[in-house]
């Protein structure tokens, strides 16, 4: 199964007294990598939430997840001033006034704007129960997440699975044409030789030169190329009726599908080849831009 690593999804929901909000938003990465925005009062989530994100089977991409949790009622949660922090703060503030001769409007609520002077604790024993409250909001959003994936990693498979079917008809029209074009290539060089050799008045073996032709001749076969991009084909196919994360997979395979044809390339001489070569490098090319996106 294809997923795309470009989606997003959302969802809301509401439970004793707080209010949820959980995004998730992904774009293409090697691999997996998950930034997570959330309240320092909850920052215990974050290791629940990528261990759960992973669970689900998100492996790769560069994910970005946001968590608002707004209290609507009273919980049992204590405000605790960092005294040692507020005292460097509070000095700081009185150097800076100082030094440049700014106005003195140091107050209370200036100084707790700054939230970093607070620290917030909540009772141990309720980190459970706050995470079940919470997990069904963000379960409900990466379901949304995953939908999108999946329906955007059909597009991309469809996208695939046209361009390679191009690729195929391109490597047929090669199958077809590359004996007759090797044929054209020994006899036009074997009358080239004859030719040079009988104009430097040189004893023409003709039966060395035919051999000789057809040697070099067999030196630019692509037979072996075409079977081996068959098999990569059938590949193709094959790995994307896995189950497992396919992007890697298929980006490896072709590697291997560029190689080959390029390989095909610098064998063909004749003008027609060449063109369809070029044609299956450009489609090749695009397809390797879109495996980009598949997890």
């Amino acid at each position: 199964m294809a997923y795309s690593m470009t989606a997003y999804g959302r969802a809301t929901g509401s439970a004793e007294g707080k209010d949820y909000i959980v995004e998730l938003k992904s774009v293409n990465s090697r691999f997996f990598d998950c930034s997570i925005k959330i309240s320092a009062l909850y920052g215990y989530f974050e290791e629940k939430i990528k261990a759960y994100l992973q669970s689900r089977g998100i492996t790769r991409g560069k994910l970005s997840v946001f968590v608002g949790i707004d209290i609507t009622e009273n919980e049992s949660t204590d405000i605790l001033l960092d005294t040692s922090y507020t005292e460097k703060y509070l000095a700081a503030l009185c150097e800076l006034r100082d030094k440049f001769g700014l106005k003195d409007d140091i107050s209370v609520m200036r100084v707790a704007s700054n939230r970093e002077i607070f620290r917030f604790v909540k009772q141990e024993e309720d980190a459970q129960k706050e995470w079940e409250l919470f997990l069904p909001v963000l379960e409900k959003a990466t379901d949304s997440f995953l939908e999108m994936r999946r329906a955007e990693g059909e597009n991309l498979t469809s996208d695939l699975c046209n361009k390679m079917e191009e690729v195929r008809s391109y490597i047929n029209y090669l199958k077809e044409h590359a004996d007759d074009a090797q044929e054209t290539y020994r006899k036009r060089l074997e009358a080239k030789l004859t030719s040079t050799l009988e104009g430097l008045n040189v004893e023409v073996d003709q039966a060395r030169i035919v051999t000789e032709c057809a040697i070099f001749a067999d030196k630019t076969a692509i037979d072996e190329e075409l079977t081996r991009l068959e098999s990569h084909y059938k590949a193709f196919y094959d790995t994307l009726k896995s189950e497992d994360s396919i992007g890697r997979k298929l980006d490896f395979l072709f590697q291997e599908v560029n190689r080959e044809i390029n390989t095909v390339g610098s064998k063909v001489s004749d003008i027609n080849l060449t063109r369809i070569v070029v044609e299956v490098k450009t489609l090749l090319e695009k397809i390797r831009e879109q495996i980009q996106n598949l997890e």
